[in-house]
């Protein structure tokens, strides 16, 4: 009932925001500014049950990520199917993500409905207990039926970022001739301001929520090292080799940040430190 209760604040919430984006532009174009709310409402409950059955294909789409069969992907598809089969776990759909930044996420609205993905460069960077280290670390958010809010998430902030960035050009090349320069620095704050709302809205879904998932991750491999090697390794070299497309939207999806970032994304992190997280799974290591 908890993770349903979080579902529904997660959609209340970002509705609002599309709502307040609504009443703003409405005034900003010289219309009824309740009126565009109301527009914006309409839209955000389309969105809604858009993003609650589709927003798994919404986030494959933006990563080029291209669902596979055990022919094609015969080594990830061996190890997901391990994990699966001794943990009791519904088989997902498995995806591959064409980039060399070494990385992975899980998607869907529920275990039943779930794909978890990784990228070409995660395959060549680990052996194949550090790859099951991590694939266990997705089926975990699976399993703790993280994968609906994530993806809501991801899929909303975009759109958010997508919309502050439209009404922005759409200032500078037109609007309210009346109002031009009031319409520019109105259009320029939001632009300025939906990265800010778009990591607050990542935050919401909690840090707490990836260490959850390495212990739980850690349970179903049974090697909780293998998942801190991984980690210090997609660490290390992800850094270097950012995320090629995609949007920093959508970071909290996966094991570790793809994007590179300097001090204010490190503030506005979803994910916790990696030295955290191995040192939490080198202690569990001695508990197992």
């Amino acid at each position: 009932m908890a993770s349903y209760g979080r579902t529904f604040l997660l959609f209340t919430v970002l509705t609002g925001l599309f709502m307040a984006i609504g009443f703003i532009l409405g005034a900003m174009w010289g219309t009824d500014p309740y009126g565009s709310m109301l527009f914006f409402l309409v839209i955000a409950a389309l969105f809604n049950v858009a993003t609650y059955f589709w927003s798994d294909k919404f986030v494959l789409w933006s990563y080029r990520a291209k669902v596979v069969t055990e022919e094609e992907a015969p080594r990830l598809y061996r190890i997901v199917r391990d994990i699966c089969q001794r943990n009791d776990l519904p088989m997902p759909r498995v995806a591959i993500i064409p980039s060399m930044n070494p990385n992975a996420f899980a998607t869907g609205r529920n275990p039943k409905h779930a794909v978890v993905a990784a990228t070409e460069g995660i395959m060549r960077l680990l052996n194949d207990d550090e790859l099951a280290g991590v694939m266990a670390h997705e089926m975990a958010h699976v399993k703790n039926r993280d994968i609906l809010i994530m993806s809501i998430a991801a899929t909303f902030a975009g759109a958010i970022s997508y919309a502050t960035t439209a009404a922005y050009w759409g200032a500078l090349f037109g609007g309210n001739r009346e109002n031009g320069g009031g319409n520019l620095l109105t259009a320029l704050v939001l632009m300025i301001t939906a990265p800010l709302a778009a990591a607050l809205v990542q935050m919401a879904i909690s840090r707490n929520r990836e260490y959850a998932a390495d212990a739980v991750g850690a349970q179903l491999h049974g090697r909780p090292l293998a998942l801190a090697s991984a980690l210090k390794k997609l660490h290390s070299i992800g850094s270097r080799v950012p995320m090629e497309q995609g949007s920093p939207a959508t970071a909290h999806l996966f094991i570790v940040n793809p994007f590179s970032g300097g001090a204010m994304a490190a503030l506005f992190s979803t994910h916790p430190p990696v030295e955290e997280r191995v040192r939490r799974l080198e202690a569990l290591a001695y508990k197992l």
